[in-house]
């Protein structure tokens, strides 16, 4: 059972006292460089402590956003020696190209959609600063795009309890699996 013991230790790595910390810098990173979802981390920390799930979501947030802001001083200061680098590390120039004519077409709201949605949200961190898109609105922009997204994970499992976690168990190898085939489906597409 290759998932059930991945998911036990993931459980575990969620009630260890440091867990916020790591929470922390993990939402930051993911922001601007790091690979790696916050969600991947954030839903099984409010899964292992339900009471603390909307405290979770909040500090996920404000990480977030400050590694945003990081993301977009990259993209305004260092994009030839650093920006660069990460676009071609994932492997994303056709992505970032997509998300520069992205922000002619919706200016900031491009910013809070790629908050809330699975779009890598580090790119227009990147891209905001290196058009110089003025920084109150990428924050406030972020805010509420990072919000809306960590603060539905929470809900999510607040609200589906535990349940959730218990249908989460049973299913986790099909579960597990499954993400594995659409990642090599994307994969495939993508590279096609």
């Amino acid at each position: 059972m290759l998932f059930g013991k991945l998911y036990d230790k993931v459980m575990s790595w969620a009630r260890h006292p440091h867990a916020p910390w790591y929470l922390c810098g993990v939402s930051a990173m993911e922001s601007s460089f790091f690979p790696v979802p916050t969600a991947f981390m954030l839903a099984p920390m409010c899964l292992a402590d339900r009471d603390r799930a909307w405290w979770y979501a909040l500090i996920t947030t404000v990480s977030s956003v400050a590694g945003g802001v990081i993301g977009y001083l990259i993209g305004m200061f260092f994009f030839d020696a650093v920006g660069q680098q990460i676009i071609e590390f994932y492997d994303a120039r056709d992505k970032f190209d997509k998300a520069v004519s992205w922000f002619d077409t919706y200016g900031v709201w491009i910013v809070f959609i790629a908050g809330f949605s699975p779009i890598p949200y580090k790119l227009f961190t990147i891209t905001s600063g290196l058009l110089g898109m003025a920084l109150v609105p990428f924050v406030l922009a972020s805010i509420v795009g990072r919000a809306g997204q960590f603060f539905l994970v929470a809900a999510l499992v607040v609200f589906g309890g535990e349940r959730l976690e218990g249908s989460i168990r049973k299913y986790v190898e099909w579960l597990g699996w499954a993400v594995v085939a659409a990642a090599v489906a994307l994969w495939l597409v993508t590279r096609g």
